[in-house]
């Protein structure tokens, strides 16, 4: 007779358990959701506001061309690490983000010979080819292949002496009311 008394105690014990864990859940998943899922957001997010691959290799500014998947979870991890870099380096780079489950960019998958996400390419201003990066990398190692692809890119570009873009005034010539022209 003891344990039929205990049983619904019990059962009253397990459910308030069981709601309490429930509530705790949501709570935390409604207060952390950025936290959770602001990974797969920033993927949608790079994948959405992307530059244009072909406008990216013909505007004279070096590339970086990741190939990701929303669902892969190296991708997610990485993500926040590439936006730092990408909100660094986005006034000297070309940001392009092709996702491979989008069948649109099936020919530079081919062409880049993807067999591994995430797969970062970086190239130079001109569209050659200088690193590839596949796999979960370190966000330094990537932050210095493209100090090394700016430095590059700022030392090719034409140096102007100033001088012969200034109008000098001729002040020898000067005409005024008294001159005959």
């Amino acid at each position: 007779m003891q344990s039929d008394n205990n049983e619904p105690i019990l059962n009253t014990n397990l459910k308030a358990i069981l709601v309490v864990s429930i509530t705790f859940v949501i709570v935390s998943l409604v207060l952390f959701k950025n936290l959770f899922f602001q990974s797969t957001f920033l993927l949608k997010t790079f994948g959405e506001l992307s530059i244009d691959p072909e406008i990216a290799f013909n505007n004279d500014k070096p590339t970086f061309l990741e190939f990701y998947a929303e669902w892969c979870e190296v991708c997610k991890e990485m993500a926040p690490k590439i936006s730092v870099l990408k909100e660094e380096y986005e006034r000297d780079i070309n940001f392009v983000f092709l996702n491979v489950d989008n069948q649109k960019w099936d020919n530079y998958i081919r062409k880049f010979e993807v067999n591994g996400i995430p797969q970062v390419n970086l190239f130079d201003k001109k569209g050659n080819l200088i690193s590839t990066f596949i796999g979960k990398q370190e966000e330094i190692k990537i932050k210095n292949s493209i100090d090394q692809l700016v430095r590059e890119a700022e030392s090719h570009e034409k140096v102007l002496n100033p001088e012969f873009s200034v109008i000098k005034e001729n002040y020898n010539n000067m005409v005024s009311p008294r001159t005959h022209g």
